[in-house]
């Protein structure tokens, strides 16, 4: 196992198990703290996934890297690894893993995850990342840079961490620039909803984010179910979170609270995303036609490309 060494001093360190967890300062630029807090609650509350959950999940996530972006001789950044799920979803299929995080949740990460040889686990934002630029093979960041207040910049800032013709996997939030009317009327209400919410104490926002799991989440996804069993083709996936129809009650949850508690969250279309990567520096963009939207690996260029 090759680490990436720290270019500054960390400004603590603490051993949970095997691991030491190394601390940076996570600055007062391009944050949201609150988000970040809130980060922190939800990965506390939701630290284990089933194997079958992380597999699922991960599957969807990872359709469009190929072996050649991602093996066993890459050295991949986690950028924002929150519980670190998809850290253990590609530990047996990467060489070096850097899972960095800028909540305390990082450390239940690095608990939860104690036997993986091949990770290590760093508290630190996307602004004070403490490695070289051009140190990593693979850079990820799947739901994160949309919960950070210049997503662009953000983008660019974890992606000079990448080597030249480096491959990276990114996810954001779509702004349901492939939904109808339904759809985002739909979505403007919950939004109505997220705004009021994310707003409340911890206790009352995770029992009214599971309330909505109940009451919102389950009757679209036992929806969606009926349609795909009563009428033929696709029409099952038009329905709202029609995404979740094959996930379990645990990642429903999680998805509910990560969707309503959230302080900050931002989405872009297609063609936005696209902008961003092109703008860090990356070529030969590929967009997943599949859920969730949108994800899309991208290589950087080389230099002097």
């Amino acid at each position: 196992m090759t680490e990436i060494p720290f270019q500054s001093s960390p400004l603590n360190t603490t051993m949970i198990g095997k691991k030491s967890v190394a601390s940076f300062d996570i600055g007062e630029g391009n944050i949201d703290k609150e988000t970040v807090e809130s980060f922190g609650d939800e990965w506390l509350k939701f630290d284990a996934f089933s194997e079958a959950d992380i597999q699922g999940a991960g599957d969807q996530y990872f359709d469009i890297v190929r072996t050649e972006m991602l093996n066993k001789k890459s050295t991949v950044l986690d950028l924002g690894c929150g519980s670190g799920r998809w850290t253990k979803y590609i530990a047996a299929k990467a060489g070096f893993i850097e899972a960095v995080d800028p909540s305390n949740a990082v450390f239940q990460a690095a608990h939860v995850w104690n036997e993986l040889e091949n990770v290590r686990f760093t508290q630190a934002s996307v602004d004070t990342l403490p490695f070289p630029d051009e140190s990593f093979d693979f850079v990820m960041s799947l739901g994160v840079l949309h919960h950070i207040p210049d997503t662009a910049e953000a983008v660019k800032s974890g992606l000079k961490k990448l080597k030249h013709k480096g491959h990276a996997l990114i996810y954001l939030y779509y702004a349901l620039d492939n939904r109808g009317f339904l759809f985002k009327t739909i979505f403007k209400i919950s939004n109505l909803l997220r705004s009021i919410i994310s707003k409340m104490p911890k206790g009352l926002k995770h029992f009214w984010c599971d309330l909505l799991a109940i009451t919102i989440y389950l009757p679209f996804v036992f929806l969606s179910k009926l349609i795909k069993l009563l009428i033929p083709g696709n029409a099952y996936l038009k329905v709202p979170l029609a995404y979740y129809r094959n996930k379990s009650w645990n990642i429903i949850r999680n998805d509910a609270l990560d969707r309503f508690g959230t302080p900050l969250e931002q989405r872009f279309k297609k063609h936005e995303i696209e902008e961003m990567l092109i703008a860090a520096n990356m070529e030969n963009i590929i967009f997943s036609e599949g859920e969730p939207y949108w994800h899309v690996v991208a290589q950087k260029k080389a230099v002097n490309a």
